[in-house]
């Protein structure tokens, strides 16, 4: 049976990249996500923190607007974080 989740039971690949370059930039969650609305992405704090904690998924269409907002490339989201 296939599982929706990464190695470490998360929903998501970039969430604690994300988080990281979040903090890096000095910013809130909440600013994230006004950029993000800015940008032309509907999301709130609440999905930014779910997101984060790799309790929700992230759609390309997601992706590639963090990515942007971030100015980190896509590929650099989906590095998985190692220990």
């Amino acid at each position: 049976m296939f599982i929706n989740k990464s190695d470490t039971g998360k929903n998501n690949l970039c969430g604690e990249k994300i988080a990281a370059l979040r903090i890096e930039m000095g910013i809130s969650q909440r600013a994230l996500a006004d950029r993000l609305q800015i940008a032309g992405l509907d999301i709130n704090k609440n999905a930014i923190q779910r997101i984060e904690a790799g309790k929700r998924f992230v759609t390309d269409i997601e992706l590639k607007v963090l990515s942007t907002v971030l100015d980190t490339p896509v590929n650099v989201l989906l590095e998985e974080h190692t220990q």
